[in-house]
């Protein structure tokens, strides 16, 4: 019986007009809590610029006042990435009748578009005397490539008679909102004050874990992890409880989410040169642009600069946690998640984690040729450690980018940035940053046969310590004057060259007929 009185009570809302219906607008959630998601087609690195392809559940708490009868809810200032489809609204008596994302906002762009056709006020400065005219005018297009009025003086573009110059609207039409707006029907048998919750996934925001590490003394580093949060959208969120999400959940592919009209007003006018210099014609419409960017991350150094206070204890650092094959990262106190803004809170720390230190050669096959003369290339500087305990580490590492710095004459330098995939507890990781010109390799193509290359690879140390040097080569049935180690499946040469000295290997590969 119960459940007819409800489809009854939402059967009638949905027929009433809109005027039949109260108003309730929520201005702002009570509480709020955000859970990010990072890019699913990003595996590791930075963050990229621009409108953030993450995503993020928003949970927000209401309190609201229902009168007796129909009710449009007005939720304002959700955030601007809001897939609609996804919202759900509970603690409602009788539910939700009708959802309506309201994309049009408010704006110099927006304001014109709605006052097309209909009187304004213009208002004017004379900048000499500081005396304000008025004088009323008809919008008769815009706002795209300029606004033009109709007044008692004729035809006018608006911002080209050289006076500085405003439009007065005698209100703001009910269909533009100042800030990103859910609206939903729904209706009540008596006047209450309920508490809900709204929750939804937006767009426009990602997250990443961004490492400094520290070389020290010997083959250690110290790791210092920050969870860096982008927020691409023009709503912020204030006091959230804040976490995020690593690994890769499964997402079917959203539909495209709309985007309401610009709300920049572009003023363009005719030049005001002499007749001699040509008519030529105004530009035209400027082109309209993305999303703006999210700043980027702090400079590298400003947050060396913050990860030397790790000796002492962070102030917060976000809570690792199970989530089922997932890795949960909680942030234990709110934190405010600006619009269009960067926020970065300390992830991990790990001292004097063991690595070692390879210098890793390419090799790739070419025929013999008399006249070519080989040439030696650096090789790649790889910083090898194990996720273990034992090594110094031994935690969950989300993926992200590391940016490696050593200590020369009492200074931090920066030696180079490294992508970093996601690691579990008793993974390898490589960090890679940057190439070595002390340490070379060379490929020589030595006489063969129809059925077999000959090759002689060299590797050169320039430096005054022993290096160990690293050369994958990954075809079956060769022959070699070292016997080749397997490393992940791979037959590879593995050599310690002296000090300014040079290691040598022989190597013979069938050629495919």
């Amino acid at each position: 019986m119960l459940a007819r009185i409800v489809f009854a009570i939402l059967a009638l809302l949905a027929g009433l007009p809109a005027a039949a219906q109260t108003l309730v607008v929520s201005d702002k959630p009570d509480s709020v809590a955000v859970t990010l998601y990072r890019d699913p087609n990003r595996n590791e690195g930075a963050l990229g610029r621009g409108w953030p392809a993450g995503y993020a559940l928003v949970t927000e708490t209401r309190t609201l006042r229902l009168p007796a009868g129909p009710a449009v809810i007005r939720f304002v200032g959700v955030s601007e990435g809001m897939m609609p489809e996804t919202a759900i609204v509970t603690g409602l008596p009788h539910g939700v009748g009708e959802k309506n994302r309201d994309a049009r906002l408010l704006g110099p762009a927006t304001l014109v578009d709605a006052y097309l056709k209909r009187r304004v006020t213009v208002r004017r400065t004379d900048p000499a005397t500081g005396k304000v005219s008025e004088s009323e005018g008809v919008i008769q297009s815009g706002p795209r490539g300029g606004v033009l009025l109709s007044t008692e003086q004729g035809v006018e573009a608006l911002g080209c008679s050289g006076l500085p110059e405003a439009l007065v609207y005698p209100g703001i039409p009910a269909d533009l909102a100042a800030k990103p707006t859910l609206s939903v029907s729904t209706a009540s048998a008596r006047a209450e004050t309920v508490t809900v919750q709204l929750s939804y996934l937006a767009q426009g925001l990602d997250w990443s874990a961004n490492y400094v590490a520290q070389l020290g003394e010997g083959d250690v580093l110290d790791l210092f992890g920050w969870m860096t949060v982008v927020n691409g959208g023009s709503q912020g969120f204030a006091d959230a409880r804040a976490s995020a999400v690593a690994g890769k959940p499964n997402r079917e592919r959203a539909a495209r989410l709309p985007r309401g009209p610009d709300t920049e007003l572009r003023l363009q006018c005719w030049p005001m040169g002499r007749t001699s210099d040509g008519m030529g014609f105004p530009p035209g419409p400027v082109a309209e642009p993305a999303p703006p960017p999210p700043p980027p991350p702090a400079p590298a150094m400003e947050i060396v600069v913050t990860g030397a206070r790790v000796a002492f204890a962070p102030a917060m650092m976000a809570e690792q946690e199970e989530l089922g094959d997932l890795k949960l990262y909680r942030v234990p106190e709110p934190v405010t998640v600006a619009a269009r803004a960067t926020k970065q809170i300390a992830l991990l720390h790990r001292e004097r984690v063991q690595f070692a230190r390879i210098y890793r050669g390419r090799f790739t096959p070419f025929a013999y040729d008399p006249a070519r003369e080989s040439e030696s290339e650096p090789t790649e500087i790889v910083l090898r450690a194990e996720n273990r305990t034992a090594a110094g580490l031994g935690l969950p590492l989300p993926a992200g980018s590391v940016a490696l710095f050593d200590t020369r004459g009492g200074r931090r330098v920066l030696l180079g940035e490294s992508p970093l995939a996601d690691r579990a507890v008793g993974d390898e990781l490589e960090l890679r940053p940057g190439e070595s010109s002390e340490v070379r390799a060379t490929v020589t193509a030595r006489p063969g046969s129809k059925r077999r290359w000959n090759f002689r690879i060299a590797a050169t140390n320039a430096l005054a310590v022993p290096v160990v040097f690293e050369m994958p080569i990954p075809f079956r049935d060769t022959k070699s004057s070292t016997r080749l180690a397997l490393r992940k499946g791979v037959p590879t040469w593995r050599v310690t060259v002296p000090a300014n000295g040079t290691a040598a290997l022989d190597l013979t590969l069938k050629r495919d007929r």
